[in-house]
């Protein structure tokens, strides 16, 4: 019998997303708003301290933890935002990004057949690593209620088996801009206490935050709710708040028992984040806020700008964004949102994000990022408009 490809890993598919952009890839003058990321490069400080810690010979391994003087700034980073006090040696993991968080935090935590609950429609790299780990996804739909999404309890409940060990949730999320409330947290971390479950939350976007009249304050943070003894992990990155997203370092903050398990699974997949790399991050905690308030002024402006204009355009409804900066309009009467992205790709040259990508109760949607520069915004949003028209 022939050599293949493990059937474990046939069953992860290839997102859509990605799907699109190789074909926009080989086209010119495509509009892009499909990834996640802003337009803004790393600020040059932290560029600088890259390059100093390459001169200072930050060039050999750390721990598979991390370098203690970044696991003892985010923990500063946590008192100053949360009033929270995680022990950056034993409850803080810095990562090959927040991706690689994920996967070695759900690694941790599963074992082949076990099932995750996921809230959905979410970004596909969580769903992913379950799969990756032998595990089954279930999806949990997020509700629409008052023209805000929630979490739907009767569901997760009705998701529930004996081999369920995992409940996974975004907030800010990606790609619905929901952010839970505090009396959400309260109850999935109830449930998860009840049902003897780890909970995992994906807080990659806790900076951008729109439900304040004060940009800069964070979303909430689980951590401020928890006992050190919850089976709790949060995951995080640089990529967003510090436009960061090239270099790829996040970290997870969880209990000290899934935290040792966490370094040491690293040291199998990357052994550790570049060190080089380390450095810069710690810089960027330590004098971002500046600049991170101005992309923050810059995204709302985007973001209210991208609001007004999809309500404008026919059979388009959209929800308020909490936190993130996305968009996830849906269509009336689009049925196959992958194809419809890729007409528009094709017959206007925008690149949106199909919402079927992002798992159940994303059909019928796109997702949009507003973090793009503004003129390539109104352009795509102009095309976009008039190609909802002729449709």
């Amino acid at each position: 019998m022939p050599a293949r490809v493990a059937p474990s890993a046939q069953r992860v598919p290839y997102t859509p997303v990605r799907e699109l952009a190789e074909r926009a890839m080989r086209m010119d003058g495509v509009l892009k708003l499909y990834f996640g990321e802003s337009s803004i490069p790393t600020p040059e400080f932290i560029k600088q301290a890259a390059c100093r810690a390459l001169q200072e010979n930050y060039t050999f391994y750390s721990e598979n933890a991390g370098l203690p003087s970044l696991r003892r700034a985010l923990a500063r980073h946590y008192a100053r935002l949360h009033g929270v006090e995680p022990d950056p040696e034993r409850e803080i993991v810095v990562t090959a990004s927040g991706v690689q968080a994920l996967n070695v935090a759900i690694r941790a935590v599963l074992d082949p057949g076990d099932e995750a609950l996921v809230l959905t429609p979410v970004w596909p790299n969580g769903p992913a690593n379950v799969i990756l780990a032998g595990g089954a996804v279930r999806e949990v739909p997020h509700a629409r209620v008052g023209g805000r999404y929630s979490v739907d309890f009767d569901a997760l409940r009705s998701a529930l088996t004996s081999r369920t060990r995992l409940l996974l949730y975004t907030s800010p999320s990606n790609p619905l801009g929901w952010v839970a409330t505090r009396e959400e947290q309260e109850r999935l971390l109830a449930f998860a206490r009840e049902h003897e479950l780890w909970l995992l939350a994906d807080e990659v976007y806790e900076r951008l935050y729109w439900r304040t009249g004060s940009l800069g304050e964070p979303a909430p943070s689980i951590l401020r709710l928890v006992r050190r003894e919850d089976a709790v992990i949060v995951v995080q990155s640089f990529s967003k708040s510090y436009s960061m997203t090239g270099w790829r370092v996040g970290w997870l903050v969880a209990r000290a028992d899934l935290a040792a398990r966490a370094a040491q699974l690293n040291e199998y997949i990357v052994s550790h984040a570049p060190t080089f790399v380390q450095k810069a991050a710690e810089i960027a905690l330590e004098h971002g806020e500046p600049e991170l308030r101005l992309m923050l002024q810059r995204l709302k402006e985007n973001r209210d700008l991208a609001l007004a204009a999809l309500r404008a355009m026919p059979r388009v409804t959209v929800a308020e964004p909490e936190g993130a900066f996305y968009l996830f309009p849906r269509i009336a009467g689009v049925e196959n949102a992958f194809a419809f992205c890729l007409r528009l790709l094709e017959e206007r040259r925008v690149g949106l994000a199909p919402g079927s990508a992002f798992g159940a109760g994303g059909e019928g949607a796109v997702r949009l990022c507003f973090a793009a520069d503004r003129r390539i915004l109104e352009e795509a949003l102009d095309r976009l408009a008039e190609f909802l028209v002729r449709l």
